[in-house]
């Protein structure tokens, strides 16, 4: 069983920076795409990044290009968003999660099969 463990969630205000981190238990063999997506109160879950854990291809919702960067780190089975130019509405919780197998779509949440708790993130204007 894979775990997933999110951290570096806060509140932060506008214009500032937080980097999440979600370390894996383990990577499964077939692990090919690492993933975080965010629900706000009331909204539905959104993918914000992905990367492929083999090529380092790295995907972003339009709403984030630019202002957070994914990466990992293959040595430590740990991913990290690091999140720059926070706004108000990138307030949500944030999780963590990984697909085994083929991915199509790496910002739909229908792709993964391993979730974490999550992490809040609070912009304040």
């Amino acid at each position: 069983q894979v775990q997933l463990v999110e951290s570096g969630g806060g509140s932060v205000q506008a214009g500032g920076s937080l980097r999440l981190s979600c370390a894996a238990s383990r990577y499964p063999a077939s692990t090919r795409c690492m993933g975080w997506f965010r629900q706000a109160p009331g909204k539905e879950r959104e993918g914000v990044a992905a990367i492929y854990t083999v090529s380092g291809s790295t995907y972003y919702a339009d709403s984030v290009k630019g202002r957070f960067t994914i990466s990992q780190d293959n040595a430590k089975n740990t991913v990290y968003l690091q999140m720059n130019s926070l706004k108000p509405e990138d307030t949500a919780m944030y999780y963590c999660a990984a697909a085994r197998g083929g991915v199509w779509y790496p910002l739909k949440s229908g792709e993964y099969n391993y979730w974490g708790q999550g992490t809040q993130v609070t912009v304040s204007s």
